[in-house]
Formats: structure tokens, C-alpha cells, sequence
């Protein structure tokens, strides 16, 4: 096993983004499918992919693809593949699943056969049949697409959003991984300024902030793979002091502001903890009262209330032209702007340069981005 193949799963519409990424860590064997990125790497692969990828939602161990249109090849794909190699004798191991257009549509039935294959594989390689699932976990996940079978294991554990740093968070967060790959579609890049007019507990400035100054997201958390023989220490301690090695001193100025004071305290309190508290001005302020930017350029991303999030939808057309009012006046500045609402564009009073689709939670909404002159 000198090359494993992997997945990075991610929201629908970042793919490209996660792509990106994969790419930039040098792994091989790239192809983006809907929900899913899959590569190649070595064993350091895994620690890897954990430890740096901003904008996929968890590192998946492919085990096995096969057509499967029946119980009886599902059962016998998985029984065929090599678990021995990954399951520890003491393994604790539990079966997801989900299916997506195939015959195979009872996702509780699969889950029970992928089980029950597993446990007969797992006889034969240990030459017992009673298992006492006392030592690492494994949770496996069967994925039926188009009766394609994809048999694999997750290496992340809690989904990579879960960076370590915020604790507490507003009333209606985003999570980390969109708020990096709004960031990462965006014209902002370091040396410029950003700023969030509703930055909440700011995760937007705060996502910026640390792939500016190069900071790994995952560098303050576990992973339940760290558990698995298969990855022994050295490798997980190698993988953090490089990424350790690799933050930069660079100095860069982002700034947020939010109408609640409480919540701007929250913002501070997580970016101390994500180690970027230098680089963010965090303040207490309403969209309504702001009368001058930061910078005479920069770029604003924001994800602002909309009608069925937080406010009505006679308060966010409010916001919505209020932002529109401001921006205008300074078109030095780009605007990337997150909401669900299909007016905006009417509201804020200038179609987009662009767009793209995603989806914050199970919310589908539209991505406007809007070009400012850039700096001489």
C-alpha cells in the first residue's frame, strides 16, 4: 500500500475550490466528481489532507469501488476488499451510507449488509469470531452512486469545519469551510484589505486571516485516524511541525464590524484563539452609521442577514440597499456578497459581474461578486 487513494468530500459548488487545494499539497491522481474530490498520496497523505484542506468537509480512505445492483454483489464487493489491512483486531467500526440514483435505495439494508461483509472479511483475517471493539474507530461509509459502490473510511472524525477556535458562535454562523471558500473565490489575496460589514463571530476575516499568514486550519485539533497503527506518530508529529514551520509573519490588515457588541466580543475571543487577534480590528457598528471604508481599496465579503436566516424581508432589502449605497460611492473597492435572496441584485441596484450557486447549510443561495478597480 505505497499510494492510497482518497476523497475529500465537499458542499456542493466548492469542489473546484477543494481542487485547488488538493492540487497546491502535490497530490496525484486528481478527478472532481459532484460532493467529492478523489487523489492519490502516500501514507502522510492522510495527516496531510487533515491537517491543510480549508474548503472540504472531511478526508475519506477509499477501500473499494465495484458496480453493485443487488444485496448479494454489494455484499460479496465488500467481503472481497482488504479490511484486515486497515481494521485492528480490537477495531470499533461503524457502517453509513447514502444512495444516489441507484437500485440499491434502502440505505439502512445496505449499512446492515456492508456490515455484516466487513465482520465475515475481518473473520477470516483474525481468525475469530467474536470481536471485542475496544480500540480505534473506524467509521465506514458506503456510497451508492448511479449502482456504483464507493467503500470507504473516515479518517477526519469531526467534519474539518470544527478548526478548534470557535467555541461560540452567533445566532446564524457559517460554517468555516464555505467562509474559507468565499474567501478563496473572491479577489481578495494577501497584501490587500478586507472587511466584513456583518462579520458576526468572524469566522469570514478570521478564515482570511489564517490563509493569509498560511496558518493549517487543523493545526489545533485531534483526528480520529491519529489512533490507527497504520500512522504512526512520527508522521502526525513531522506533518504539524512542518505546517508549524510554514506560518508567516507577514502583516495584514482585515477589519469586521457587527451591530452586536456581544457578538464583536465573541469575534475577538475566537480570533485570539485561532492565533490571527493581530491581524483583525474587530467593532461594534451598524451598517446604517458606517460613513467611510477602511482603505481607499479592498475587498468586503460578507454573508449578511436575509429574510428567512435572521431578519424580515423588508429589513435585509433595507440592509441590501444600504450596502449597495456604500459600495457605489466606492468603487475602488470589490464586494462578494452571500444571500438567498433572488432580489438582491434589484435591491442593492447594480447587477453582479458574476455569480455562483452554493449552498450555506441546507440553504441554496446565489454568490454575487462585484469587480472594484484594483490598486496602482
Amino acid at each position: 500500500m505505497d499510494k492510497l487513494r482518497l476523497l475529500a468530500t465537499t458542499t456542493f459548488g466548492l469542489e473546484a475550490c477543494a481542487k485547488r487545494e488538493i492540487t497546491a499539497l502535490g497530490f496525484t491522481d486528481i478527478s472532481v466528481q459532484d460532493g467529492r474530490v478523489d487523489f492519490s498520496g502516500g501514507f502522510e497523505a492522510i495527516p496531510k489532507a487533515n491537517l491543510w484542506l480549508r474548503t472540504a468537509d472531511r478526508v475519506m480512505l477509499i477501500v473499494g469501488e465495484f458496480e453493485a445492483t443487488t444485496f448479494d454483489e454489494l455484499f460479496e464487493g465488500t467481503k472481497a476488499l482488504p479490511w484486515g489491512d486497515w481494521i485492528t483486531e480490537d477495531g470499533k467500526f461503524t457502517v453509513t451510507g447514502k444512495s444516489v440514483k441507484s437500485k440499491l435505495f434502502s440505505v439502512s439494508d445496505c449499512q446492515a449488509i456492508v456490515k455484516k461483509a466487513v465482520v465475515e472479511r475481518l473473520k477470516q483475517k483474525y481468525s475469530r469470531e467474536w470481536f471485542p471493539e475496544t480500540g480505534p474507530e473506524y467509521k465506514i461509509q458506503v456510497g451508492l452512486l448511479r449502482d456504483k459502490a464507493t467503500l470507504s473510511i473516515d479518517t477526519t472524525g469531526p467534519g474539518l469545519h470544527k478548526r478548534g477556535y470557535r467555541p461560540a458562535v452567533s445566532e446564524a454562523p457559517i460554517k468555516e469551510t464555505l467562509a474559507a471558500a468565499l474567501v478563496d473565490l473572491s479577489y481578495f489575496r494577501r497584501g490587500r484589505v478586507l472587511y466584513d460589514p456583518f462579520c458576526g463571530s468572524g469566522t469570514i476575516p478570521i478564515e482570511a486571516a489564517m490563509a493569509s499568514k498560511n496558518i493549517a486550519p487543523g493545526l489545533k485539533r485531534r483526528f480520529v485516524s491519529e489512533s490507527w497503527p497504520q500512522l504512526d506518530e512520527k508522521t502526525w508529529r513531522e506533518t504539524r511541525q512542518e505546517a508549524r514551520d510554514a506560518v508567516s509573519s507577514d502583516k495584514i490588515e482585515l477589519f469586521g464590524t457587527d451591530i452586536d457588541p456581544d457578538i464583536i466580543e465573541t469575534a475577538r475571543h475566537n480570533a485570539k484563539r485561532a492565533g490571527v487577534a493581530d491581524c483583525i480590528s474587530f467593532e461594534a457598528k451598524n451598517i446604517f452609521d458606517i460613513t467611510a471604508l477602511p482603505s481607499e481599496y479592498g475587498v468586503a465579503i460578507m454573508n449578511p442577514p436575509y429574510g428567512e436566516r435572521l431578519a424580515t424581508m423588508d429589513e435585509a432589502a433595507a440592509l441590501y440597499k444600504r450596502v449597495g449605497e456604500i459600495f457605489r460611492q466606492n468603487p475602488n473597492w470589490s464586494v462578494c456578497l452571500l444571500t438567498s435572496d433572488e432580489d438582491f441584485e434589484k435591491y442593492y441596484g447594480k447587477r453582479a459581474d458574476s455569480k455562483r450557486k452554493l449552498f450555506n447549510g441546507m440553504i441554496k443561495t446565489d454568490y454575487y461578486q462585484y469587480h472594484g478597480k484594483r490598486p496602482e
